[in-house]
């Protein structure tokens, strides 16, 4: 178990006067509660202090896999000049957010390595932070005929899940799909011209 580094006692009141500040800036309609983790409670996120988020703009914080609420996250932890190790010992979370995505990247995990048995060829995941990318490496831990390790660099880094013996592919950087406009149409494709 890791030994707890930070309480509510120790950071709680630089969270809530940065939050508070923050939040009121931007005028969210948000409340939040800031608790000190039950140890043990997960075996994919062990973090000492939890920020849950409630209030009518929580689904904001929610759009977009979570983007609001991962960068409010980020931005708390570089006030409070946190290093890239500790970064797992604050979480925010909403709505159960935070399990629910668990759930869904262990789900993802399993499947994969299914795959990667049944076709011997390596699957690689979408770019995701370091705490989605753990939570899929703890996920495979215990598979004997599938491995996993982190790959690419920044915001591009993935997981790929490879057959156990299989020599690691070289490094390949992520594109992104191309973004669309609307329905079957891309960002800067000419537009069907209608009748004038």
């Amino acid at each position: 178990m890791t030994q707890r580094k930070y309480s509510v006692d120790s950071i709680g009141e630089r969270i809530d006067g940065f939050l508070g500040s923050l939040l009121a800036s931007a005028g969210f309609e948000l409340r939040y509660k800031i608790s000190d983790a039950d140890p043990g409670e997960s075996d994919f996120e062990t973090p000492d202090v939890l920020v849950n988020f409630s209030g009518p703009d929580v689904d904001l914080l929610l759009a977009n896999r979570a983007e609001l609420l991962l960068a409010l996250e980020q931005v708390t932890m570089e006030k409070l000049r946190f290093g890239s190790d500790e970064h797992s010992r604050l979480s925010f979370d909403a709505n159960d957010y935070r399990l629910l995505r668990i759930e869904e990247l262990r789900l993802s995990a399993q499947t994969a390595a299914e795959k990667v048995k049944r076709t011997g060829t390596p699957f690689r995941f979408n770019p995701m932070n370091s705490r989605e990318r753990r939570v899929i490496h703890l996920a495979l831990r215990g598979e004997t005929a599938v491995r996993s390790e982190s790959a690419g660099s920044g915001p591009g880094r993935q997981v790929v899940v490879y057959p156990a013996g299989m020599a690691s592919l070289p490094d390949v950087p992520y594109v992104p799909p191309p973004r669309r406009d609307g329905p079957g149409e891309r960002r800067g494709a000419p537009r069907p011209r209608g009748r004038r």
